[in-house]
């Protein structure tokens, strides 16, 4: 049918009719969205994958816009496959359409619980995207969740730092520190200390940022020189623990391994390694204490 001269088009407004259907399922299509998210909540805290696997599947039926059911769905396909990736995208689509029409502005995500399997989605979509070579929009993944939850309650900063120092992207690195002056964390002590040797080379401006680092968890660059292997904490870590270490080493290495003599710099902080103590001579036969 054609349109009137001079009329735009533009969209329909919903009819009365639809308006008041919309109002009377409200009730059971919250209980549905809400029963969904209870049971990817369930599906998490399940002991196996099967399990898993089974209670996420159920909790997609129950509202397929569910995006921790999607995610728990890409966790379990084989990392680095087309599939994971494809349904890390759905899970991130997900997300969105269960947000409704109405966007969020900077600063609200994580705050908004529904926001929360969103924020999740897009982390594991960055992941998968720099896992399959696709730096640059991991990267913009990354930044585009800072943006919208610059507390960065999901610890973003940190893969995102340790990407930039990898690729070599040292301007947008400073950068990124100027926005997080204040983080005291050892992950970002050892970042500063990387990028001061990179932009000074050895100096006075590199070896304070060097120490500041050693004394902010000496475990760290133990962990980076081969020194040590540490463990993660079963819940968590204390700030200059080893189990803190475990945390920041195996994301900071390749840029520390990438950059010519850091290491070797880094170790000249440090001094010798400790030589391995020496335990007693267990006495021969008959011989007197």
């Amino acid at each position: 049918m054609a349109k009137a001269a001079g009329r735009a088009a533009g969209p329909r407004q919903p009819s009365q009719a639809l308006l008041r259907l919309l109002e009377r399922l409200a009730p059971e299509l919250d209980a549905s969205v809400n029963d969904a998210q209870l049971r990817c909540f369930e599906a998490m805290e399940a002991p196996d994958q099967a399990g898993r696997l089974r209670i996420a599947t159920e909790a997609l039926r129950l509202n397929p816009a569910a995006a921790d059911g999607w995610g728990l769905l890409a966790r379990a396909s084989p990392p680095g496959s087309p599939l994971t990736l494809h349904l890390w995208r759905v899970a991130a689509a997900a997300g969105l359409v269960a947000l409704g029409p109405f966007p969020l502005e900077p600063g609200e995500a994580w705050g908004v619980m529904e926001s929360r399997p969103y924020m999740r989605a897009r982390c594991g979509l960055a992941l998968e995207l720099r896992r399959q070579g696709e730096a640059a929009a991991a990267i913009a993944e990354v930044e585009g969740m800072l943006a919208l939850n610059p507390n960065d309650n999901q610890g973003m900063r940190y893969i995102l730092l340790a990407w930039l120092l990898e690729d070599g992207a040292d301007p947008a690195a400073a950068a990124l520190f100027e926005r997080y002056g204040e983080d005291g964390s050892a992950f970002w002590a050892y970042g500063a200390a990387l990028l001061a040797y990179r932009r000074h080379g050895p100096g006075e401006a590199a070896d304070a940022a060097r120490a500041a680092a050693v004394a902010n968890n000496p475990h760290v660059a133990a962990a980076l020189l081969g020194r040590s292997t540490p463990r993660p904490g079963a819940i968590g870590y204390t700030p200059g623990s080893p189990e803190e270490a475990a945390e920041v080493v195996p994301d900071a290495l390749p840029a520390w391994r990438g950059t010519a003599g850091a290491l070797d710099w880094l170790a000249a902080g440090l001094g010798p390694p400790p030589a391995p103590k020496r335990g007693r001579r267990p006495r021969a036969a008959g011989e007197e204490a």
